[in-house]
């Protein structure tokens, strides 16, 4: 019976080196192709709400975070030129962009079949509006493949009551009981005066 010894030499071993990497590299490069190659946003996103209502606000107080949801339903991967609010970096409107924040953005890409988030928050100042119902828009690419959607919300100013600091920077507190161990409990807080008077010219916003 006749053996067959197969013997690579070192030069044969570094060639099947080469073309095992080339083939690897070439597969890894198609691959990226494929996931981050994209067309141009052609008018056609979807979103989950076509306005997003922010809740009251009182002046220079922060809202809650809202949502809107974008798709992209198309076969392919897009990027779409300009997302930003309408009045760009004048607005009280805050945006976060697939995690990246601020208040315009450009190429954003959403792959095939897919969507992104985008996160809205507010701080109004009641001084600087016209109008307590202050409004803008979200901004999708321009021209003929221009898409938008409203963002509404009421401002209101108010009286604002809370607990004062003294010098250390120590907030008043007052005492609501006792502890088990018969120590004060204790509670960040303050007593109205006797004398205080509620008009109804404008809210109270009253902080504990």
């Amino acid at each position: 019976m006749t053996q067959i010894i197969f013997t690579f030499t070192k030069t044969t071993q570094m060639r099947y080196y080469v073309a095992f990497l080339s083939a690897l590299m070439l597969l890894l490069f198609s691959s990226c192709r494929k996931d981050f190659s994209a067309e141009l946003s052609s008018g056609k996103l979807t979103f989950s709400k076509d306005t997003v209502y922010l809740d009251t606000v009182f002046t220079n107080i922060g809202s809650s975070t809202y949502n809107l949801k974008v798709y992209n339903k198309s076969n392919k991967n897009i990027s779409v030129p300009f997302v930003g609010l309408g009045k760009g970096e004048n607005s009280f409107y805050r945006l976060n962009v697939d995690g990246m924040p601020g208040k315009t953005f450009e190429n954003v890409e959403i792959l095939a079949k897919d969507s992104l988030f985008i996160f809205i928050e507010t701080t109004i100042d009641y001084s600087q509006v016209t109008d307590p119902v202050y409004t803008d828009e979200i901004v999708f690419d321009s021209g003929e493949n221009l898409q938008e959607v409203k963002l509404v919300t009421l401002v209101k100013d108010a009286h604002f009551l809370f607990p004062s600091k003294d010098s250390n920077g120590f907030i008043e507190t007052i005492t609501i009981g006792k502890t088990t161990e018969g120590e004060d409990l204790k509670v960040n807080g303050f007593f109205l005066e006797d004398n205080t008077t509620f008009t109804n010219e404008k809210p109270y916003v009253i902080y504990g």
